[in-house]
């Protein structure tokens, strides 16, 4: 053979031996290959292998002393803050990152410049947002930054962040830098844009006046951590906050007949309560229903006596304006005091508007054992929230506080207003959430109920997680949203209701891993196709099958309660909450981590064929499953006999060690069976349940075989 045929021959081969090695090394999946060292840092002195805090673990600390004024006519704040930044870190730091998260409003803001626009219709909404844009009046102007002696810092601001220069490094191991920033900030109305925070305006027939909702009002230190060092990703608008615990002193000033809610505890009663308001209050800590300490009567009283001033100034009665607690411009003002302690944030609301009840809830806890349930809303939402809101906060302390740890906090608030008011939908803060659930014309009230109690449920539950369990939002958003849905679904769950839109059965998820917009749940969230779904549904349905399906709950309840209590005031990041899931239950799971946190496969299990042998007067039945979806579950087998008897036999996961698409795994019984059929109460969130049924005659698909008894 010529010698060019010979070397074609050789290469031929080797391009065929290449190929069908490529073939063999493609069947062959490994769903069970460890994450550890291949997605998953090593562990170290500040997080161990185990998933809890290392013994130098640090975190920073930001302590802040902060005066705001709401002007009610500008719709603007105005505020200085006395900051307090302590760092605990092994490192030197010559500047700080400050977070100014309402520069997304600015026309020339990252966010806005890369929104995309979705739908084929020019809705009213959007006109009214791009209108409302060209007015330019959005984002932070800072007035000033300066040092504890007064001179001026210089800082620069980069989109949505602020970067301060400092004089000098703060020291590492507990050095302080003080410093003093001076702001104003317009606020945005949610009929226009939808925000965290912003106003909405009310018509005469509705009481007319605003309600004021301030999330993300004043430039908050960015957090520097040792798996990220300064957390200063640009806000997008959706993935929310990595933030620092500290303590606070918040003194808010508001015209006299506004009411405020905010986090943290009321420290000056005296000087904006009346004396009947202040003994309603103290009859609530001790009631087991909802006390009104603020009557519709008296937010009624409030509103006309807006409504009357407003005629008055109409008519040229400037003198209500100076003279009366409702006027405008030259108004009379109250001082609002809120301290709160330990805390990662800060928020608030005022309005005349408000009607508020709360109650004492009691817990079996030394740090603190009774809490104040505060719910604040106008009339407009009061045939909805009178008595449910306040309810559900007590349900929602008692049950996520024993899934977890004993709530710490001295209130949790819901507040009604503009925010949340279009979806509708909440956010949340420390001690404080705004939800939007209002009855409206048209709607069912049954289900508005389910909806509210459903929504306060879930803000403020996220007291829990991210503001205790202080994880980065704007990277994992599952951490923060999926966790909470995950103890929403169980608090429902406790409660005899159902989730409002119909989430937290396994079944619930499969549309979405079906679609083109499924992605994997460790996504980072602004660029989640869907985010309702990929960080609340998903992980939320996932933890629970995890639970119900793969590993019991006394081993899920007890590792992810570990979870909760090592990472309490900490910050974790999903390694963490991995590692201590495996440890704590005893269980691996990395191939559960793999198939629904790290992939867009889904769950699609199959049986091919079911074939009988026998001997010794036994049936040997083979049963053949394929692995369509691509993720690996234990496989949940409802048998069949046909003396009518049955039983359910649950095959690990670690069936599909060996190969992750197709196995055969052995059943013997004197039996005959007569019907084999996989998760038939929807356990997995199996995606095809017309493949999951086998039934007839088992010897059609291969010729039953006497064994010889021989050896």
């Amino acid at each position: 053979m010529p010698w060019l045929v010979v070397l074609l021959a050789m290469l031929v081969a080797g391009a065929a031996h290449a190929e069908g090695s490529e073939r063999h090394r493609s069947a062959f999946v490994d769903s069970f290959r460890q994450l550890d060292g291949e997605l998953w840092p090593a562990g170290n002195d500040y997080r161990t292998a185990s998933g809890a805090p290392g013994h130098r673990y640090w975190q920073q600390r930001v302590d802040y002393d902060i005066d705001v004024r709401l002007d009610e006519q500008a719709r603007s704040l105005s505020g200085t803050a006395r900051i307090v930044y302590r760092n605990n870190s092994p490192d030197a730091l010559g500047y700080l990152w400050l977070l100014l998260d309402q520069n997304v409003f600015k026309r020339d803001s990252v966010a806005e410049l890369a929104r995309p626009v979705s739908g084929a219709k020019l809705t009213e909404r959007n006109i009214r947002r791009a209108l409302r844009q060209e007015q330019g009046r959005g984002g932070f102007t800072i007035e000033s930054v300066r040092d504890s002696s007064g001179r001026a810092l210089a800082f620069t601001v980069v989109d949505s962040l602020m970067r301060v220069e400092l004089p000098s490094a703060v020291t590492p191991g507990g050095g302080e830098f003080i410093f003093s920033v001076a702001w104003s900030l317009p606020l945005v109305e949610t009929i226009n844009i939808y925000d965290r925070s912003g106003y909405e305006c009310f018509s005469v027939a509705e009481g007319g006046s605003c309600i004021f909702q301030a999330g993300q009002w004043f430039p908050r230190l960015a957090a520097y951590s040792d798996y990220e060092g300064w957390h200063n990703k640009a806000f997008l608008g959706v993935g929310e906050f990595a933030l620092e615990f500290g303590d606070y002193r918040v003194t808010i000033t508001v015209p006299a007949d506004h009411l405020v809610s905010a986090t943290g505890e009321l420290s000056n009663a005296s000087d904006v309560l009346t004396n009947e308001q202040r003994s309603r209050l103290a009859k609530a800590r001790t009631s087991s229903k909802p006390v009104y300490i603020v009557t519709p009567q008296e937010a009624a009283a409030a509103e006309r006596g807006r409504l009357n001033c407003d005629k008055a100034i109409e008519r040229g009665r400037v003198d209500c304006e100076k003279n009366s607690e409702h006027g405008r411009g030259g108004e009379k003002s109250k001082t609002w005091l809120f301290v709160a302690k330990n805390v990662r944030d800060f928020a608030w609301a005022s309005s005349r508007k408000f009607i508020w009840d709360a109650m004492g809830v009691r817990q079996d806890s030394s740090e603190q054992p009774l809490v104040m349930a505060m719910s604040f809303y106008p009339s407009v939402a009061s045939s909805l929230w009178d008595g449910v809101s306040t309810q559900a906060i007590a349900d929602t302390l008692h049950s996520f506080s024993e899934l977890t740890f004993p709530y710490p906090y001295p209130v949790a608030q819901s507040v009604n207003g503009p925010v949340g008011a279009a979806a509708p939908n909440g956010v949340e803060y420390p001690m404080i959430s705004f939800n939007g659930s209002r009855l409206t014309q048209g709607t069912d009230a049954s289900k508005a109920t389910t909806l509210l109690i459903d929504t306060v449920i879930h803000e403020v539950g996220h007291n829990y997680l991210p503001m205790i369990v202080n994880s980065d939002e704007r990277q994992w958003a599952w951490m923060d949203e999926g966790l909470t849905t995950y103890l929403q679904f169980r608090t429902l769950q406790r409660l005899g209701l159902s989730s409002f839109d119909g989430q937290g059965q396994p079944r619930d998820v499969i549309a979405y891993m079906l679609s083109p917009k499924h992605a994997p749940i460790m996504t980072q969230p602004d660029a989640l196709p869907n985010y309702g779904r990929g960080a609340y549904t998903k992980p939320g349905t996932a933890l629970m099958i995890l639970r119900d399906t793969v590993l019991g709950p006394e081993l899920f309840d007890r590792a992810f309660r570990e979870y909760a209590q090592r990472w309490r005031f900490k910050r974790p990041t999903p390694y963490d909450f991995f590692r201590t899931m495996e440890e704590s239950s005893g269980v691996d799971l990395d191939w559960f981590w793999r198939g629904w946190f790290y992939s867009t496969q889904h769950v699609d299990i199959a049986i091919e064929a079911v074939t009988r042998r026998r001997a010794q007067e036994k049936n040997f039945y083979w049963l053949r499953f394929r692995n369509v979806g691509g993720v690996v579950m234990p496989i949940l087998l409802d048998l069949t006999f046909d003396d009518g008897s049955t039983e359910t036999v649950r095959i690990p996961a670690e069936i599909w060690r060996r190969s992750a698409r197709e196995v055969t795994w052995q059943y013997v019984t004197a039996k005959t069976l007569s019907v084999a059929e996989i998760d038939p109460r929807q356990q997995t969130a199996d995606s095809d349940s017309s493949n999951n049924r086998y039934s007839g005659s088992t010897d059609a698909d291969m010729p039953q075989q006497e064994l010889s008894q021989k050896h």
